[in-house]
């Protein structure tokens, strides 16, 4: 299981236990944020997408959209969502509990700036009814992030 997986990756930081597991579904950002008790935006859902044949994940604030031109100008292709099968397959998680930790090797991350207005966000933790609650210097340090992009709207 996936969730076993991410479990596993915080291990080696003593965070494993502040994963918060669920006896609900937290697969999208609206039963995420009733699952934990927040404000939808604070949910930091990741989204993924093939790039050169490749995998780059990009965590945003619940209420963002992919901003199609600043996407493309920013990863130089337009984007294109991974489908079902690939997100699996390609990052190790399935589509509800996609997330940037315990991925698989290959899949590039990037955290977009719309998060950057909360001190804490929850990101998934591998399956549909997890979450840990992280601030912005924690996620950046162990999701493993190439950096902060500029490639969301409807967040301002």
């Amino acid at each position: 299981m996936s969730i076993e997986r991410v479990r596993e990756y915080f291990k080696q930081f003593q965070m494993e236990d502040r994963i918060q597991e669920f006896d609900v579904s937290s697969a999208t950002v609206e039963l995420a944020a009733k699952a934990v008790g927040c404000e939808p935006e604070r949910i930091a859902k990741t989204l993924s997408f093939k790039v050169d044949g490749g995998c780059v994940l990009i965590v945003a604030a619940g209420d963002a959209r992919i901003d199609n031109r600043k996407y493309k100008d920013f990863f130089h292709t337009k984007a294109k969502m991974l489908s079902p099968d690939e997100v699996e397959e390609m990052t190790g998680h399935k589509i509800g509990g996609v997330c940037p930790f315990g991925i698989k090797e290959g899949a590039a991350v990037w955290l977009d700036e719309s998060m950057k207005r909360f001190e804490t966000v929850y990101p998934a933790c591998g399956s549909s009814s997890s979450a840990i609650e992280l601030s912005l210097a924690e996620l950046e340090r162990y999701s493993g992030s190439r950096g902060w992009v500029d490639v969301c709207k409807d967040w301002e």
